[in-house]
């Protein structure tokens, strides 16, 4: 497992730590499942829970690696 140095959470809020944190649970979890005895709806859940999981850290992603644009009110700054 990948340990984040404490440099890199440090720029992170609570709330983007959090949305980590819970990405990496259900991962851990679902990795854990033994697939081929679990029911489609339980599958359908999984998947969905899953993309939503990989919505959020992609957004989470663009969220810190995109530079804040300079929001000016003065025209000649």
């Amino acid at each position: 497992m990948h340990e984040q140095s404490p440099t890199a959470t440090s720029r992170l809020t609570d709330v983007q730590r959090a949305q980590i944190d819970y990405a990496r649970r259900d991962l851990e979890a679902f990795r854990a499942e033994d697939l081929t005895q679990l029911q489609a709806a339980a599958l359908i859940l999984m998947v969905e829970r899953l993309r939503t999981r990989l919505h959020d850290i992609l957004a989470l992603i663009n969220e810190i690696t995109t530079p804040a644009t300079r929001q000016s009110t003065h025209p000649h700054d």
